[in-house]
């Protein structure tokens, strides 16, 4: 018995040693395949990193869950920095933004570290547009800090409440035992052809573009920090909604609000079209035959928005 239990635990011990230092070192690999795309501004101690770039009215991009700068890099910011000064921010936890707090960032906590920074950066009155979980920070930046924002543009944004249930994988890595056994295990051994193959969910009923999958890169994501982040984050973000719902007819600048009528991860008739009638004045665009990812599917239509949400603004 004594015999047993010694393999077992010796066993137990170099596969811990194993899974750790393979973790490292595909963080490390990832890290320096994928390095910051930008620059780093210190917010009360919290690095927050950005990608600015063009000249023109302020323009702020904020991408969705498990995303980084390099969702909107790939294409759309090199079409925007044409007409605009475009900033991208990592979101606390991912990409190369440092995170707040261990328990999951808030909505109101990431808006306030990206609404800071984007002072920081001059953007005093910026244009504000957010994909997804992005999006309810734009949200969240307009209900609170709407003083600080020339227009709002929402992409496939959650809004309103749901029922679904949160992602089983979520609720694992989000909860302290996931977060010390489960994510080490999925960092060192889950391939990053995983994360390439999940693009093909995200981005249905259309194809990710060509070459989107290397340049966004899987292991930035699979890094677990990352993980352990975007899963908090995602367990705060009902609670979050619902306590946001009562406050947009508070919002008071120009609001153009893009959705898929086959978005299957943000419902557009839970979302964006109830939405549209809580907030004065905004304009919903239905993308027909389009799913979660507008900003890749329906550029131009993204673009458009933009621009009559700066021409409303006053911007143009």
């Amino acid at each position: 018995m004594f015999k047993i239990l010694f393999y077992t635990l010796a066993f137990l011990f170099v596969f811990a040693a194993i899974t750790l230092w393979r973790a490292n070192t595909r963080e490390a690999a990832a890290e320096a395949a994928y390095p910051p795309e930008g620059q780093f501004i210190d917010v009360d101690g919290t690095k927050v990193h950005a990608v600015v770039r063009g000249s023109g009215p302020d323009l702020i991009l904020i991408h969705g869950a498990s995303g980084s700068t390099r969702d909107v890099t790939f294409s759309l910011f090199e079409k925007l920095e044409q007409e605009f000064r475009v900033i991208a921010f990592d979101r606390p936890g991912l990409g190369y933004t440092a995170r707040i707090t261990k328990d999951g960032e808030t909505l109101t906590q990431q808006a306030d570290l990206l609404a800071a920074a984007a002072r920081k950066l001059g953007a005093v009155n910026p244009i504000v547009v957010g994909h997804s979980f992005g999006g309810a920070v734009a949200l969240n930046w307009a209900v609170n800090h709407a003083d600080t924002m020339a227009a709002l543009v929402l992409l496939a944004a959650p809004s309103n409440p749901w029922t679904t249930p949160i992602d089983p994988l979520y609720r694992a890595t989000s909860s302290k035992f996931g977060a010390t056994f489960l994510v080490p295990l999925l960092t060192a051994f889950v391939p990053n052809s995983y994360v390439a193959n999940a693009f093909s969910e995200v981005f249905e009923p259309q194809d990710a573009p060509d070459g989107y999958a290397a340049y966004f890169g899987p292991g930035i994501t699979l890094r677990r920090h990352t993980m352990i982040a975007n899963a908090r984050q995602r367990t705060h973000l009902l609670p979050d909604v619902k306590a946001m719902v009562p406050r947009y007819g508070e919002i008071d600048v120009p609001t153009e609000i893009l959705h898929g009528d086959v978005d299957t991860i943000v419902g557009l008739s839970i979302h964006s079209a109830l939405l549209v009638d809580q907030i004065e004045d905004a304009n919903l665009t239905v993308l027909e035959g389009i799913g979660h990812m507008p900003q890749h599917a329906s550029e131009p239509k993204v673009i458009d928005a933009i621009q009559r949400a700066a021409t409303r603004a006053g911007l143009r």
